[in-house]
């Protein structure tokens, strides 16, 4: 089956204010953010029509871009309604957006205080990250080859374009040995996440989940945190080392894209989806399925 490239389909692009034909959305080859990562994003989830915790994304955009070092020229609510219009021009009810600020052409070298700051927001169908079936049975992780870096060495807190290099070269090792992803530790040899999820380990009724102070605290994973909750489950955040999933139930992982899919392997570690797997995967499901107001914001 031929793979759709994604600078040739069909329908619109929100592009520095006004919308443009997809096609025509492009972005010079000297642009800051090609060649120094300059480029912040997000991920967001439509589901019937409402676009999930929208708000907080776009809040997130801005941060990022802070800590990068430029302002985003569009306030949150601009890019709100940005997101909105791509989602109703696209007519799609369950789709991904794609929320991107970047440094332009003004500068090329590694200072780029001059260089102009693009937004766009893009939208396609993607119904699912993993397959179904992966999904209910659980998906298979393998090591991953790089570590998250000690904050001191990058910018941690920002979901910048070029914390993603060691995502991509992770996750197309463990491909290539037939899993679906990869479990990164950080620079201490801690559990971290995977290359795009945050991760929790049900240990003895209680969940447990690593401290994001090299990684992102995702959006899901505080929504996560928050159904467990409101379920009376214990939730622990504290560091965690990998010799504790010999000692582990049920691991689970959160994310825009992944939404809560179970796993099944880390390793030489095997493991069956669970009662609290389960239950906060149907919450969740629930959640950004039925309650439209909840979903939009």
């Amino acid at each position: 089956m031929a793979i759709q490239p994604f600078d040739d389909r069909d329908g619109v692009i929100w592009y520095d204010g006004r919308l443009l034909p997809w096609r025509d959305a492009r972005l010079h080859v000297l642009s800051h953010a090609l060649h120094y990562a300059s480029a912040v994003f997000e991920g967001e989830r439509a589901y019937n029509g409402h676009i999930f915790k929208l708000s907080d994304h776009s809040r997130r955009l801005h941060d990022s871009a802070k800590v990068m070092g430029f302002a985003i020229p569009y306030s949150v609510e601009q890019i709100d309604a940005a997101s909105r219009q791509v989602l109703a021009e696209m007519k799609f009810k369950d789709a991904y957006l794609r929320p991107i600020a970047w440094r332009g052409a003004e500068m090329m070298g590694v200072s780029a205080q001059s260089s102009k700051i693009h937004v766009a927001v893009a939208c396609w169908e993607w119904p699912a990250y993993f397959s179904p079936e992966a999904r209910l049975k659980g998906i298979r992780l393998d090591w991953a080859m790089y570590r998250r870096p000690d904050p001191a060495t990058a910018p941690a807190k920002s979901k910048a374009a070029g914390l993603y290099m060691i995502c991509t070269l992770s996750k197309h090792a463990a491909e290539n040995k037939g899993y679906n992803d990869a479990l990164m530790l950080d620079w201490r040899g801690r559990i971290a996440e995977t290359t795009g999820a945050n991760v929790f380990l049900v240990q003895d009724g209680k969940i447990h989940t690593p401290v994001p102070d090299c990684f992102l605290d995702g959006i899901t994973r505080r929504t996560v945190i928050g159904l467990a909750k409101a379920r009376k489950l214990e939730v622990v955040e504290r560091p965690i080392m990998p010799e504790e999933l010999k000692k582990t139930q049920e691991v689970f992982i959160t994310g825009t894209a992944a939404e809560v899919t179970p796993i099944a392997e880390i390793g030489e570690h095997s493991f069956t989806p669970g009662a609290i797997t389960r239950s906060l995967m149907d919450d969740y499901d629930l959640l950004v399925r039925t309650a439209p107001s909840a979903a939009a914001e």
